[in-house]
């Protein structure tokens, strides 16, 4: 390597007996490709997902014309979309993580260096998947059951239950996706490490 390939700063803090600092190691190939391609699938199914709020508001207008214009009330309107909001919010789990918009208590936090943060990030994120693990596992069971027994809602309209279970375990899956890509993102950060 000759002195034309070495960058005018890291000449100048050689001459000056300082070490230039050690360009960073990427992580893994594997990793950056599962963090893109996770980051990529819930920003599409995010972006998707935010227009069933439409749908939800759709319904729920519908409801209150026919009740009150034409004193039809119709019994699965509510229900329908209380189904629409869980999968909404379910759904948009995994783009939330990915946005870093979900709350979080910012007394300390806000003060901590972006490593500082990036570590206590990835303990979280790490915790999370735990957590989500056992949510999936509940999921799985839940949908199971609901499939083999035919599962109804108690209500007038008695909805069979296992669509909007095995929505909630798509949208724990995309949640638990991204929870581990956010753990590699802060992994990648805490031990300054190259994502891109």
């Amino acid at each position: 390597m000759n002195e034309a390939d070495v960058p005018a700063d890291a000449q100048a803090q050689a001459a000056d007996g300082q070490v230039p600092p050690r360009p960073s190691a990427p992580m893994p190939g594997f990793v950056r490709t599962y963090v893109h391609a996770v980051d990529g699938l819930n920003r599409r199914i995010g972006g998707v997902v935010s227009y069933m709020i439409f749908v939800m508001m759709g319904v729920l207008l519908f409801a209150a014309i026919a009740r009150f214009f034409f004193n039809t009330p119709f019994v699965w309107a509510v229900e329908l979309s209380q189904f629409l909001m869980a999968s909404y919010y379910v759904l948009g789990g995994g783009y939330s993580l990915q946005h870093d918009a979900h709350v979080r208590m910012d007394a300390f936090y806000s003060r901590w260096t972006p490593r500082r943060r990036a570590f206590t990030d990835s303990i979280t994120a790490f915790a999370l998947v735990f957590y989500l693990v056992f949510l999936l596992l509940g999921g799985l069971t839940s949908t199971l059951y609901s499939l083999e027994t035919g599962q109804t809602a108690h209500s007038a309209w008695a909805p069979l239950m296992w669509p909007v279970k095995a929505v909630m375990v798509i949208g724990i899956v995309l949640m638990l996706l991204q929870a581990v890509a956010v753990f590699l993102r802060d992994l990648a950060v805490a031990t300054k490490r190259d994502l891109a």
